[in-house]
């Protein structure tokens, strides 16, 4: 057990800094058992998010769970479903692409979807709270971060100010195909598969849960031409 967890009301206690803190401190341990006792498996749960996706490509949403009365259920405590870790373009929503609403999905978000220690703090954190079935790394086509990374590969240059951190981190992985065909879509899907296995290697609480058969980790790619979601690891 984490010491965080021992140490969760002072965690969520510290100034509402944690979204949700007030709520999740009230419920502490309750949110497992309603992951536990949900009946959702890990396939059942990329189901439903497959099936949402396939609504909104289609344009027949049915935008679950947006209601007043979900704003006032989900107030007492969050029961997601899944850990999105997902790139901060603005065109890649994981609550609108897969037809979700308020308290479905725990998204952490920037640019390049690039695993780092303060998002696995925050997945983790989600991980040991709620133990939601499912954790999905999402990239997408035509990534920015991607193709920003293969031009420093390309020049030898570097991005100005804090971007250069992402270059940094992805180089290793998405820099050996900056001079190929098609270079920014191998990259996007060699990215997606090395933070799918970034987070099964560095965090020992996801593996624990993977291994234990409560949770699975995937890597999907989202479409932007087409809004659809193809689970590629």
């Amino acid at each position: 057990m984490l010491q965080t967890k021992l140490n969760r009301r002072l965690f969520l206690g510290a100034g509402g800094a944690v979204a949700g803190s007030v709520a999740l401190g009230a419920i502490g341990s309750s949110s497992a058992a309603f992951a536990a006792d949900s009946g959702l498996t890990p396939d059942e749960v990329l189901a439903n998010l497959l099936a949402g996706n396939k609504r909104f490509v289609s344009c027949t949403p049915k935008h679950p769970h947006q209601s007043r009365e979900r704003i006032h259920a989900v107030a007492a405590g969050q029961h997601p479903i899944a850990i999105i870790l997902g790139c901060a373009d603005s065109r890649v929503a994981p609550e609108l692409l897969f037809d979700q609403g308020i308290g479905d999905l725990f998204t952490n978000r920037v640019a390049g979807n690039v695993v780092s220690d303060l998002l696995l703090g925050s997945m983790e954190y989600a991980a040991e709270e709620f133990v939601p079935p499912l954790v999905m790394v999402l990239g997408h086509e035509r990534c920015g971060a991607v193709a920003a990374t293969q031009g420093c590969v390309r020049t030898g240059g570097k991005a100005p100010g804090h971007i250069q951190s992402i270059v940094e981190a992805l180089t290793p992985i998405v820099g050996p195909y900056a001079n190929g065909a098609d270079a920014v879509e191998q990259g996007v899907q060699a990215n997606v598969r090395a933070q799918v296995a970034a987070v099964l290697a560095q965090s020992a609480v996801i593996r624990e849960k993977v291994g234990a058969g409560h949770m699975k980790v995937v890597g999907a790619r989202y479409d932007l031409d087409t809004g659809k979601v193809t689970v590629i690891a």
